[in-house]
């Protein structure tokens, strides 16, 4: 019950997950988790990372501005693991039809992020769709051992996933 597309072009998946999870809403199915938001600055600047919690609206910032001329990684751990924390009550508290997490990415290849959250929904029986970039492929892969499902990039085929692997008859 863990299903994954994998995109190319930057966006991409983000695009296509709030789509889908737009859509599951408007039909009351009931969600939990993550859509990454990213709002575009400057041309020669990085955008701003952000995930819109699916329970509730709540937009929580996941980049930092580390400077003009900063290399390393811009993502704020912090932001990651408060949504995830969030995320994790609302299944126990909630238990919605599917979660939907923006991504599989390097923090939960290393055990962190959203990582324990999608073990916590897979036990409880809820279904999960995520995004996995080539780069982190390995890492999931290892994560999830043979037992998830890779999907194509088109949101009737995966807006068909989740209608089917969601509880029929769960609404908001």
């Amino acid at each position: 019950m863990l299903a994954y597309i994998t995109a190319s072009d930057r966006g991409e998946c983000d695009r296509l997950l709030a789509r889908v999870a737009r859509c599951l809403q408007g039909e009351g199915i009931a969600l939990a988790g993550v859509v990454q938001e990213n709002t575009e600055t400057a041309p020669d600047r990085p955008c701003i990372m952000a995930l819109r919690l699916l329970t509730d609206g709540r937009l929580i910032r996941i980049s930092q501005s580390l400077g003009p001329l900063a290399t390393g990684c811009r993502l704020d751990a912090a932001g990651l693991e408060e949504a995830a924390g969030l995320v994790s009550s609302a299944l126990s508290n909630l238990r919605p039809g599917l979660l939907i997490v923006n991504k599989f990415g390097k923090q939960e290849v290393e055990g962190r992020g959203f990582r324990p959250v999608i073990a916590e929904a897979l036990d409880l029986g809820v279904p999960v769709l995520t995004c996995v970039s080539h780069k982190n492929r390995d890492g999931f892969d290892r994560f999830v051992a043979g037992a998830a499902q890779v999907l194509p990039l088109d949101e009737a085929a995966v807006l068909d996933w989740c209608r089917l692997m969601s509880r029929s008859g769960t609404t908001v």
